[in-house]
């Protein structure tokens, strides 16, 4: 993507070969600002505190963590308590796992004095790997647009109406996104198009990411509040839905960001087909009912109690919104069933969300394969 016409990615090497920098996405959107990454602590606190979010690049951030741990001991030890503290950061998104394993798939069998460029040239490949595979998704997302936005326009629409929820832009990958990356795609092949953005509390990805990016790519779009889906649905104001996923089982549940579930129940009811863009690495092939085994992350309550924004002399400050002695409690996530998904958009292809649908994209992940 271009951030003021320069080309851009979420996370790159630094200019000496060995720091890691990432944009500090809790600063957007009102500042940008470049952080470093020397060490395994600081790729820990970059995913747990969110500086780097998004399933996908999550994993790309865990495998240049890898990396960073080798620099000052690259024994058999530390790899696996950098895999450990990693892997421990967030519990949802499986592509953290899935970078982590590929890591130490890579790196374990060498011998020590190997590892540490080994480990820095797979956490390379990781990142353009998910570049790759998010313009593919991109490609296959931009069909199943241009296909309803024929529908639409011969019915005398002047513009395709989206919905999303939460940031699966740009900013939650190494590069293009998921559920974005067919709205980019669009936005190219010139496709009139408008996106509705939910604002996604707690943490408002979608005012201060999704926005954010959309706004510097020059695409037409509206912040609306998390409520209003529904009733744009109902009078006919939205066309398609498409949102990402944090883990998505080997039936075709999804997991997603807290209220992409009423999101899909609003969506079909009126009608609205509803798509999931999601990467290969975002499959879980072991488990089957998302509702009971996809862990659900609960985050620090002060992210439901507190709000954090700029005053209009410029000042960021963070406010409390609820009274002193108020509980509250934050899930981050929550479980779309396979049955209110219209498709899944994957690098492979867009199937049915369903065990078969999956499998015929992924044959190989057939137990007999």
């Amino acid at each position: 993507m271009n951030i003021d016409g320069k080309p851009t990615r979420t996370i790159w090497l630094a200019a000496d070969g060995l720091g890691v920098e990432i944009i500090d996405q809790t600063r957007l959107p009102h500042e940008f600002v470049v952080t470093r990454l020397d060490t395994l602590e600081a790729a820990e606190r970059a995913i747990r505190e969110m500086w780097v979010r998004g399933a996908p690049l999550i994993g790309a951030t865990a495998a240049y963590g890898m990396a960073l741990a080798l620099r000052s001991d690259p024994s058999e030890s530390r790899l696996d308590e950098a895999y450990r503290r990693l892997f421990a950061t967030r519990p949802t998104a499986v592509n953290l796992r899935w970078a982590l394993d590929d890591m130490r798939a890579v790196l374990h069998p060498l011998p020590p004095a190997e590892r540490l460029v080994a480990a820095y040239r797979q956490a390379g490949r990781i990142a353009d790997d998910d570049v790759a595979i998010n313009a593919a998704i991109g490609e296959h997302g931009l069909a199943v647009m241009r296909r309803l936005w024929d529908e639409r326009r011969a019915a005398g629409a002047e513009r395709l109406n989206l919905l999303t929820h939460c940031n699966a832009g740009w900013l939650a990958t190494v590069d293009w996104g998921t559920a974005l990356a067919p709205v980019y795609k669009a936005q190219q092949a010139g496709i009139p198009l408008h996106v509705w953005v939910d604002e996604t509390r707690p943490r408002n990805q979608g005012a201060s990411l999704t926005a954010r990016e959309l706004n510097w790519q020059g695409v037409p779009h509206t912040v609306i509040v998390d409520n209003a889906g529904g009733h744009l649905m109902q009078h006919g104001l939205v066309d398609i839905c498409i949102v990402g996923t944090d883990r998505t089982t080997a039936s075709g549940d999804v997991c997603n960001k807290i209220g992409t579930y009423l999101k899909a129940l609003a969506a079909k009811d009126n009608r609205v087909p509803f798509y999931v863009a999601l990467p290969g690495p975002t499959i879980d092939w072991t488990i089957d009912d998302g509702v009971q085994s996809i862990p659900i992350e609960e985050r620090d309550s002060a992210e439901v109690t507190h709000l954090a924004g700029r005053t209009a002399e410029g000042k960021l400050l963070t406010v409390q919104l609820t009274p002193d002695g108020s509980p509250a409690i934050n899930y981050g996530f929550d479980v779309t069933p396979a049955r209110l998904i219209t498709g899944l958009i994957t690098e492979r292809g867009v199937c049915p969300a369903s065990r078969d649908g999956l499998l015929s994209l992924y044959p190989e992940r057939r137990p007999n394969a």
